[in-house]
């Protein structure tokens, strides 16, 4: 099978951004675009410059408590997030914490047309099996677009994301493990039902992340 890649693209200048998205999906599937590496005034020029490319990119305002650079109040990243959902990329990945905590903003996402991309993330462990399955459970009634990621510390941790695949009917579901441990679920992911693993488009800016010449020579 091939290997679908979506390449995670952290650039803080609209206009480097733009010419490297452009040159990336010449050999990757998807980008993934890290719109919080950019100031928040430079997002709408950023959107503009990548609008034709929107199609094939997961589109990201990660906050930095889960993990992100975005450093404005939670307000003006609803704000832009909203804003981005107005250009209508492939998908928009948006945090289950920040849905669930918010009903009017989970409504506005239900209400327009972008495909949303669920996501829920761990950084530090891999939990019980039986909380990652009621995770699952809330977050495929929001999107058929679920993503969960954990850190694994060994490979019994890392084969337990894997389960996942085994409830997740009628859900494109993105599910793997960070860490040098569980590097192979990454790969094991694609064989399992995810519509594509993410890479670096050079060196790792996750634990465990291949890049893209790596899997492209597996293809």
């Amino acid at each position: 099978m091939k290997y679908k890649t979506c390449v995670a693209i952290a650039e803080k200048n609209p206009k480097k951004l733009a010419i490297i998205v452009k040159n990336t999906l010449k050999k990757s599937d998807f980008v993934e675009i890290r719109f919080d590496f950019l100031k928040p005034k430079e997002v709408p020029d950023a959107l503009e410059l990548v609008k034709k490319q929107l199609n094939r990119c997961v589109c990201t305002l990660r906050p930095k408590s889960e993990g992100g650079k975005f450093m404005g109040s939670e307000n003006e990243r609803k704000s832009i997030i909203k804003l981005i959902a107005g250009y209508n990329p492939f998908l928009l990945d948006v945090e289950f914490n920040a849905l669930q905590k918010d009903k009017q903003f989970l409504n506005s996402m239900k209400n327009s047309r972008v495909k949303i991309l669920v996501s829920w993330h761990d950084f530090k462990k891999t939990p019980s099996l039986i909380n990652l399955n009621k995770k699952l459970r809330d977050m495929k009634k929001l999107s058929e677009y679920v993503k969960i990621v954990t850190m694994a510390k060994t490979v019994n941790e890392a084969v337990k994301i894997l389960s996942l695949y085994n409830n997740s009917s009628k859900t494109k579901l993105i599910a793997f493990a960070m860490g040098e441990e569980a590097k192979f679920t990454r790969i094991l992911c694609l064989h399992m039902g995810s519509p594509f693993t993410y890479v670096s488009l050079r060196k790792a800016i996750a634990p465990g992340q291949f890049s893209l010449e790596e899997i492209r020579s597996m293809n």
